[in-house]
């Protein structure tokens, strides 16, 4: 009985083969679960331009139509939506995932909106494509 008391009282950590174990374990999950995870945020974030883009569109835009009977023009743009605070709280435009200004076009009435994706720049491939409002879901 006195050898089972002092071995509890000398055993107060782990053993360095029970900490490696346990380290292999933590990083074979990771090993799987990461490249599922991998890439999800872009898509998150693509997603979320379209929901902006939407609102924008079903929201301020036709709140704008409906008082000036017309879109804003192309060369108008957003920024005629942000003269008041009518439109958006303290009038301020919001901007995509990425931090970037919408691109309006108002084609003789029909509106898109244009996102420039990751790359910031018109065109891309993959995550760095431009979304367009036409082609959100």
């Amino acid at each position: 009985m006195q050898k089972n008391i002092q071995n509890k009282k000398m055993r107060k950590g782990f053993s360095l083969i029970e900490l490696m174990i346990v380290i292999v374990i933590l990083g074979l999950l990771a090993a799987m679960v990461m490249p599922a995870l991998t890439g999800k945020g872009e898509a998150a974030k693509r997603d979320l331009v379209c929901v902006q883009m939407k609102s924008i569109y079903d929201g301020a835009l036709d709140m704008y139509k409906i008082k000036n009977s017309v879109y804003p023009s192309t060369e108008e743009g957003l920024k005629a939506l942000t003269k008041d605070d009518t439109y958006f709280k303290d009038g301020k435009m919001p901007k995509d995932s990425w931090g970037q200004e919408f691109i309006y076009i108002n084609n003789d009435g029909a509106i898109d909106l244009i996102s420039l994706g990751a790359d910031k720049k018109e065109g891309g491939k993959d995550e760095g494509k431009d979304i367009k409002l036409s082609e959100c879901k």
